[in-house]
């Protein structure tokens, strides 16, 4: 068997996995891989590292509405509908919309990936070398809920989901920042199916030590109303250098 090309193969996996571009099943095994194997989690921090840096400069922007009724037209989702507005499809309840915005979604990040693998990078300025901490948010079961990955200097935190708990309705998923020695920290509530960033204050960067630790739990909706976890923990994992 040609090791090379098994090793590429694994490669590749790593940098899907930290894109987020891998199914459940899979996701769920890299996750496995990253809690058992030294090499997995260290290759996986290391794509991590390498692509926080370009997820940190987008900026979030809300889209307008304009953009939606062009996707719309585009797609041939405002086609004539019934006369009756009885048990009319919502154009978010439509499964056609979400498979195109999926499949655009994720052939970028596959151009990105293949990119970033195949044009030559330069190595990073020190001037503008950042200090990067990672963390795999993980259940009892050891699969990865969520991946974290914190830019000290930029006092921001961006959390990924991996194969994220089924959460009800009526509860949102909070993320607790634990430093070493202290009680929890509320950072704040985050949808678990998609991708979060968070800005940290700078007094609370200065508490973290060798065994800080991110933990996720279930609160009311708008979350914890004590400021404290007041449910379930359902994932945590400690914070290492990357």
């Amino acid at each position: 068997m040609n090791s090379t090309f098994e090793s590429d193969k694994d490669n590749l996996r790593y940098a899907e996995y930290a894109l987020g571009l891998l199914d459940a099943d899979a996701r769920a095994a890299v996750a496995r891989e990253v809690e058992t194997n030294a090499e997995a989690a260290a290759a996986v921090a290391l794509w991590q590292r390498h692509f926080t840096p370009l997820a940190m400069e987008i900026t979030d922007v809300e889209p307008p509405a304009h953009v939606w009724a062009g996707i719309r037209r585009r797609l041939a989702f405002d086609a004539a509908a019934p006369s009756s507005s009885k048990g009319r499809e919502s154009v978010w309840d439509s499964l056609g919309l979400w498979r195109w915005i999926g499949v655009g979604a994720t052939a970028l990040a596959a151009c990105l990936l293949v990119i970033t693998m195949t044009r030559p990078v330069a190595p990073p300025s020190a001037a503008h070398t950042s200090v990067l901490m990672v963390s795999t948010i993980a259940g009892e079961n050891g699969v990865a809920g969520w991946t974290a990955t914190m830019d000290i200097d930029r006092s921001e935190l961006l959390v990924v989901p991996a194969s994220p708990a089924a959460v009800a309705a009526d509860r949102n998923t909070e993320l607790w920042l634990i430093p070493a020695g202290g009680a929890p920290i509320s950072v704040g509530v985050f949808p678990p199916g998609d991708p979060k960033r968070f800005h940290l204050d700078k007094a609370l960067l200065d508490r973290l030590g060798p065994t800080a630790a991110l933990a996720v739990s279930l609160e009311p909706l708008g979350g914890s109303p004590t400021g404290q976890p007041t449910g379930p923990v359902i994932a945590k994992g400690a914070i290492r250098a990357a």
